[in-house]
């Protein structure tokens, strides 16, 4: 209840999935799966929930237009609002049973069209590899570049 209170502010996350070793982890795409607790991009900065108290819908959805390029190339567009639930909701849902202390990171997940799995490699110009450099845009909260070293 009053989860919304509980977010200090909003940034934008590049989790780097690692599809091949998911693919190892989880051969029927089901299941448990091990974590992983290193190559998670975070910033430029975060932005506090009253910087962006103009941009929620009547639903209770922020509206924040995105977009992914890879070397330059526009690969994804999308929008918070295009997430399923809310991000009260989501506290909500990782507070059950859970001890959530201040601090504490939760990501959103994919904004939809938002990863290259469910876009198609062969629409996208492949998997990222070595050399490439990512750049996710998120409306309000920057631009985080990062480069596959």
């Amino acid at each position: 209840k009053d989860a919304d209170r509980l977010i200090a502010g909003y940034t934008i996350c590049n989790d780097w999935s690692s599809r091949n070793l998911q693919r190892e982890e989880m051969p029927l795409s089901l299941g448990p799966a091990k974590g992983k607790d290193f190559a998670t991009s975070f910033g430029p900065y975060m932005v506090t929930p009253d910087e962006l108290a103009d941009a929620w819908d009547d639903e209770g959805k922020l509206q924040l237009s995105m977009t992914c390029h890879v070397n330059n190339k526009l690969i994804s567009e999308g929008n918070t609002n295009d997430l399923y639930h809310s991000f009260p909701t989501m506290i909500e849902r990782a507070s059950m049973n859970a001890n959530l202390v201040a601090g504490d990171y939760l990501g959103s997940g994919t904004v939809g069209t938002g990863c290259i799995l469910e876009l198609r490699p062969e629409n996208t110009g492949g998997w990222i590899k070595k050399g490439d450099v990512v750049r996710l845009e998120v409306e309000r909260l920057g631009t985080l570049e990062n480069k596959i070293l």
